[in-house]
């Protein structure tokens, strides 16, 4: 489990990845704009392709991650990538970006908001930067590791909830694996009848992102991906918060399960989602 404010990592300047950042927001919000001027003709019925069991693909979500993969892989030489789309499956010996182009595909193709554009930045394995940048409202979120979150260049922080009653929860149903499905609906059950509401918005991205600036108190998810929550969980750290997986270890990025939620109410959260899927 990580608290993101006690964290630092070693030999990096802050000025550097702070200056790498700011390029990096100009190439997310770049795309962004090309997101929303294709959705102006988009057609749900012809410009769609199935993955999986609701589970899909638009040209944007491809098109996005080549923009991104070209503009951000001249930042760094010798970056590696790992993207939802597979543009490039180039990994770097010390620098990798972790990129979803169009986190919430689904709303996209419906019309609806939220649906975001998540870029990471690992070095030796370690998130030092993330941006998350939500299309529709232009909320561009950014967290440099050691240096705050930020919500349009305005330092944020998780809420200071401590109890069930007053608890926002957001969370994502599972939509091809269904394996765990029985304990995920206990989990649920027992959370809506202690706290004040579970939200779903179809963004996993954003949902982490609205942990870091206190829209929710806490989130949780099974079946994630690491471009699903790379930036979302640095936020999260770096605006006072806590990031693990199902048993209150550091496998959230890859180990396809992630709690988020501010640090006074971290344990009372973390017990219900423990006790029936950890």
């Amino acid at each position: 489990m990580f608290d993101g404010r006690s964290f630092f990592l070693v030999n990096v300047k802050d000025m550097i990845y702070s200056e790498l950042c700011d390029k990096v927001k100009l190439i997310v919000e770049g795309t962004g704009k090309y997101i929303q001027e294709e959705r102006k003709n988009f057609s749900a019925q012809n410009d769609v392709e199935r993955k999986g069991h609701s589970n899909f693909v638009t040209y944007v979500d491809k098109a996005s991650e080549k923009r991104l993969v070209d503009a951000l892989g001249n930042l760094i030489s010798g970056s590696g990538f790992i993207a939802e789309e597979g543009t490039s499956v180039l990994r770097g010996e010390k620098y990798n970006w972790i990129i979803d182009p169009l986190d919430g595909t689904t709303n996209f193709i419906h019309g609806l908001a939220p649906h975001s554009i998540s870029v990471a930045l690992q070095e030796d394995n370690i998130l030092v930067l993330g941006v998350v940048y939500e299309i529709n409202s232009g909320e561009m979120f950014h967290a440099v590791r050691g240096g705050g979150a930020f919500l349009n260049n305005k330092a944020i922080s998780v809420s200071v909830n401590a109890t069930h009653q007053q608890a926002l929860i957001a969370t994502g149903f599972p939509y091809s694996n269904f394996s765990k499905l029985d304990n995920y609906m206990l989990a649920m059950r027992e959370i809506m009848e202690k706290t004040s509401g579970i939200r779903r918005l179809g963004s996993a991205a954003i949902d982490l992102c609205y942990v870091a600036c206190g829209r929710f108190d806490a989130f949780w998810e099974t079946h994630l991906n690491p471009w699903d929550v790379a930036a979302g969980a640095l936020l999260v750290m770096e605006a006072g918060g806590r990031v693990s997986d199902f048993s209150g270890g550091e496998n959230y990025l890859t180990g396809n399960q992630i709690i988020a939620s501010n640090s006074l109410y971290y344990s009372d959260f973390y017990k219900i989602v423990n006790k029936y899927l950890g």
